[in-house]
């Protein structure tokens, strides 16, 4: 048999596909609930890349009490770099939506578009990796984080009690899931 060619679609997945075949379980109702789901997740992800672009180019946004625009209007003011990687390892690293580091003062910013309640626990293991990346210990600077949500700001002055456990977290499952590569491979 000759099999239709999709090169176009190879390495995709479609929203009913085979790999998350769950849907076939779901009522008319869930299904439209789950693709809308779907599309704010699309959406947010665009959200993101407009954001780290105007950031990049200095571009601010209209002042306003909306998220987006005071996450990149501080982003800007704050000299931050938007969408940094922050590695310790291949099995623990994150994408800080923006990050700065002048005189001893770490900055990290992140911005929710959904409506799911973010926690500032994400931030802290930015923090997190930052310091592992950069081997600076936490109690040697000063920390601000934000969450941009809902048209407000959470602001937090994570200390060292509470980055240092989740160094040594990261540093222990990582040596953890090493070991158990190791013996499989």
């Amino acid at each position: 048999m000759n099999f239709n060619k999709h090169s176009n679609l190879e390495g995709q997945h479609a929203f009913l596909g085979a790999s998350k075949y769950h849907w076939i379980n779901y009522s008319e109702d869930k299904v439209a609930e789950s693709y809308s789901s779907f599309l704010a997740t699309q959406k947010g992800t665009q959200l993101h890349e407009f954001a780290a672009q105007c950031i990049r180019l200095g571009q601010k946004l209209p002042r306003s009490h909306k998220t987006l625009n005071m996450y990149v209007n501080d982003a800007i003011g704050f000299k931050m770099i938007p969408e940094q990687v922050l590695f310790y390892s291949e099995n623990c690293f994150g994408t800080a939506d923006s990050i700065a580091f002048r005189n001893k003062f770490l900055r990290v910013h992140d911005y929710k578009s959904g409506k799911i309640r973010a926690h500032m626990e994400q931030l802290f293991v930015y923090v997190a990796l930052f310091c592992l990346e950069y081997k600076i210990k936490p109690a040697d600077i000063d920390i601000e984080t934000r969450l941009y949500q809902s048209d407000d700001i959470l602001v937090a002055n994570p200390t060292v009690e509470d980055i240092a456990p989740i160094m040594d977290k990261i540093i222990t499952f990582d040596k953890i899931i090493n070991k158990i590569k190791e013996q499989e491979g």
